[in-house]
């Protein structure tokens, strides 16, 4: 079954997260949006509709992979599936046609999942038209209701990780190889629900909890002593866990390196937070450094819900615990405080000053002592390449390319969700 993920105008409201990728390619619980999306379908085939900066990297990432090919997409009947469709749990290895009444839309909350469409309404798609076409398709098309959300802001991912954790070791982990048991490991609670890569190294003095969800530690993955593993939890392979005290709801990504307490928060991969520090309620995204200290509040003392600071407003999240949204490749000094509802660009950086961070410091600018500026994009591309390079991973130039149109951009404009109309309040100072 062929399906083709496209991003519409609001995948700019996962910003900071989507200023560098695909929405696509966001994690929560142990697999991506895309991947969901394909174990969904079923899906053999796949191709891209996105935006132009991201082009060449996903064609330099997954070569072979149609993007932005109007050529493929008109060859034969496909599913345009929205990048920010979090889909229903669906059993493993479940294959039905889910075009079998032909043409549709399928709705999430009544908001466009994906569309089944046939060769000749294809013919009219390009990657300029893909919001004008979805918008005919909805009045035109029979409409269905599919399950699961379309997701309109970053914290929703935060705030849905834990169950996805659930879904994903169902449809993912494979039962007979469950319940592997290191030595040392004191486990609390069903073995069933313990899932560690033989390849994985877990030393002694580690404990697991799995009475409130499953634990996972991938291939690589090395926990040291004095660990705790509070299920639901996955952790990403080739990860290091410096006694750190992971608790439910967490998602750490490949080759990680995390110290002190994390709560119910998703870091992607590549990043670091090796030192003592809070960071609760938050989601991280690739190659960020939080120093020694850091923490990020999550709650309000006067325990209200939280706005998020995006576009010069606070955008109402309608919860009472969310962190920080931490763009790519950002960094923080010693003892860094980020208060609840805090957003952080991409390449952005913030030193101590001995009271809070500013809750909002756009992509590319630093915040210190000497208020918020503006930072040279070359130069904090080429300490980029430095830090890849460490790892193994090479800064190219495809990729370089979309941190550059990140740098234009610096601040995206943020988009209401017709579905889920964003509240907007007056910007609140930090503490």
């Amino acid at each position: 079954m062929r399906i083709c993920i496209y991003e519409d105008r609001h995948a700019a409201d996962l910003y900071p997260l989507t200023l560098t990728r695909p929405a696509s390619d966001l994690l929560c619980g142990l697999s991506t949006l895309g991947e969901k999306q394909m174990r969904y379908f079923a899906s053999e085939v796949t191709g891209y509709l996105c935006r132009p900066p991201l082009v060449e990297w996903l064609r330099t990432r997954e070569p072979g992979t149609p993007v932005n090919d109007p050529g493929w997409l008109r060859a034969a009947p496909t599913a345009l599936v929205n990048a920010r469709w979090l889909p229903p749990h669906t059993p493993k290895n479940e294959t039905r046609d889910r075009f079998a009444d032909g043409p549709f839309v399928g709705t999430a909350g009544g908001a466009t999942a994906f569309v089944a469409l046939d060769s000749r309404r294809l013919q009219s798609l390009a990657p300029a038209t893909v919001d004008d076409c979805l918008a005919d398709w909805a009045q035109t098309l029979p409409r269905r209701e599919v399950g699961g959300t379309v997701v309109g802001r970053a914290w929703e991912l935060v705030d849905r990780n834990a169950a996805e954790l659930e879904h994903d070791f169902a449809a993912t982990c494979d039962p007979t190889a469950a319940g592997y048991h290191p030595a040392g490991l004191a486990l609390v609670g069903p073995a069933d629900r313990l899932f560690v890569h033989p390849a994985a190294r877990v030393e002694p003095h580690v404990v697991a909890d799995t009475t409130k969800g499953p634990v996972v530690v991938g291939a690589g993955a090395v926990v040291t002593a004095f660990t705790r593993l509070e299920g639901p939890c996955g952790i990403g392979a080739h990860t290091h866990l410096m006694s750190a005290r992971v608790r439910g709801g967490t998602t750490i990504g490949p080759h990680c390196r995390i110290g002190g307490e994390v709560e119910c928060s998703v870091v992607l991969g590549h990043s670091n937070k090796y030192h003592d520090g809070f960071l609760g309620h938050s989601y991280v995204g690739e190659w960020v450094n939080l120093a020694a200290g850091t923490g990020t509040g999550d709650l309000r003392c006067d325990y209200q819900p939280v706005g998020v600071p995006i576009n010069g407003c606070e955008v109402a999240t309608g919860m009472t615990k969310v962190g920080s949204l931490i763009g790519d490749h950002a960094k923080t000094g010693l003892g860094v405080l980020l208060n609840c509802g805090t957003t952080l660009g991409a390449f952005a950086q913030v030193m101590p000053t001995g009271t809070f961070a500013p809750r909002a410091v756009p992509s590319f600018h630093r915040a210190g002592p000497d208020g918020v500026k503006a930072l040279d994009a070359g130069r904090l591309l080429e300490t980029a390449g430095v830090v890849m390079r460490r790892r193994g991973r090479e800064l190219t130039p495809a990729l370089e390319a979309v941190y550059r149109a990140g740098a234009r951009v610096a601040a995206p404009a943020s988009t209401p969700v017709p579905e889920q109309p964003a509240v907007t309040l007056p910007l609140r100072r930090s503490a």
